[in-house]
């Protein structure tokens, strides 16, 4: 039961959440395809989607001063090189204009989306210590660095940083311990109910969950102590001005 007297601190989730306003970003990336023509199915950037997540994890390809659109630069190459050695994508000349004209549209789509948060991150940093908590590449800081939100979070924790990933509940804990607060005087914000919602609530904690556009993963009957559908329904939430 969602109760604000209670809440004392913030843990945001980042990926999904204060970047895409809870449409998960594998259907952002589609609708940048799409945008720039690519002859591909849904199906086949889907494969090559999931390929290069799995490429990262593992390989240390992104670097801690690579910014968002960096990134993303490197995933759409990756997923367009997928396309092309797996004989999806044929048209292997139109390859780099493909990923400038993918990074490009989904980089601005976050940024716009982010300047319009900025206020209510505001109003919450001045009533609240705030912590992210993250799977990412190793990079997190400078992207948020890049978009200004540096500022509004007392510390980081990135899975690829303290070796803990989402939906391990351990991730969460340590995002509890930074706070130093009791688990049930935080609330975490994300947009997974498995990755966010599930591990925060089994350390104890409150849940607001930013249900947006996902992969359709979700399980019958997935709730939380509060279900926003745009980020800005936090005003209504917090009860800010």
């Amino acid at each position: 039961m969602f109760d604000l007297k209670e809440i004392k601190g913030v843990i945001f989730d980042y990926g999904g959440t204060i970047d895409s306003n809870g449409t998960h970003w594998a259907e952002v990336l589609w609708d940048a395809y799409v945008s720039a023509e690519v002859p591909v199915t849904k199906e086949q950037f889907r494969e090559a989607y999931v390929y290069t997540e799995r490429f990262l994890a593992v390989n240390p390809v992104v670097e801690p001063h690579h910014n968002f659109n960096d990134l993303l630069k490197i995933k759409a190459g990756l997923q367009l090189q997928y396309l092309v050695e797996n004989k999806m994508l044929t048209d292997v000349d139109k390859t780099e204009s493909y990923s400038l004209a993918i990074s490009n549209q989904c980089y601005t789509f976050a940024k716009d989306i982010i300047e319009k948060e900025k206020p209510i991150l505001e109003q919450l940093r001045k009533r609240y210590p705030m912590v992210l908590v993250s799977n990412f590449y190793g990079n997190v800081q400078a992207v948020i660095e890049d978009f200004g939100l540096l500022k509004f979070f007392d510390e980081i924790i990135e899975s690829a940083v303290v070796g803990v990933r989402k939906p391990d509940p351990a991730i969460f804990g340590l995002g509890v311990k930074a706070l130093g607060l009791p688990a049930r005087n935080i609330v975490v914000l994300g947009d997974s109910h498995s990755k966010d919602i599930v591990p925060a609530t089994k350390n104890g904690c409150q849940t607001v969950w930013l249900k947006g556009k996902g992969w359709g993963d979700d399980e019958d009957g997935a709730t939380a102590d509060v279900i926003i559908t745009d980020f800005m329904q936090l005003k209504d939430v917090f009860q800010l001005d």
